[in-house]
């Protein structure tokens, strides 16, 4: 990833926009993101280890996420959990991500290839 504005990281994989999709409501540690996409995606997107830490990896050096310590809550044994939460920057990435994609949805509904919702 790279030191210049949030823009210059569009498109963002899906990996990447759904794992930050998965931290809007707060920090998450890592399994816990993966069961959030798997269930938002209704099991379309399952990642695993190898895809989802690789991809925390390079999110964290790209300032997207940064890592949080632990929640009070968390009554878990697990010393290795660790919790991740999005950054200012990984909002603004998101939130640019999130245009985007609905400016296509947009043209595509212009074009008659994607319709909206029947009407009532």
């Amino acid at each position: 990833m790279t030191t210049k504005g949030p823009a210059a990281l569009l498109p963002l994989t899906p990996v990447v926009l759904h794992i930050l999709l998965a931290l809007v409501d707060g920090a998450r540690h890592g399994y816990a993101i993966a069961q959030e996409v798997e269930a938002a995606t209704d099991g379309q997107i399952r990642m695993g280890p190898g895809t989802l830490y690789g991809s925390i990896q390079r999110m964290l050096a790209g300032r997207l996420i940064e890592e949080r310590p632990r929640p009070k809550h968390d009554e878990s044994d697990d010393a290795r959990r660790r919790y991740y939460a999005m950054t200012p920057f990984g909002r603004r990435a998101l939130d640019l991500e999130l245009a985007r994609l609905a400016d296509v949805v947009r043209i595509a509904r212009g074009k008659r290839i994607l319709r909206g919702p029947e009407p009532a």
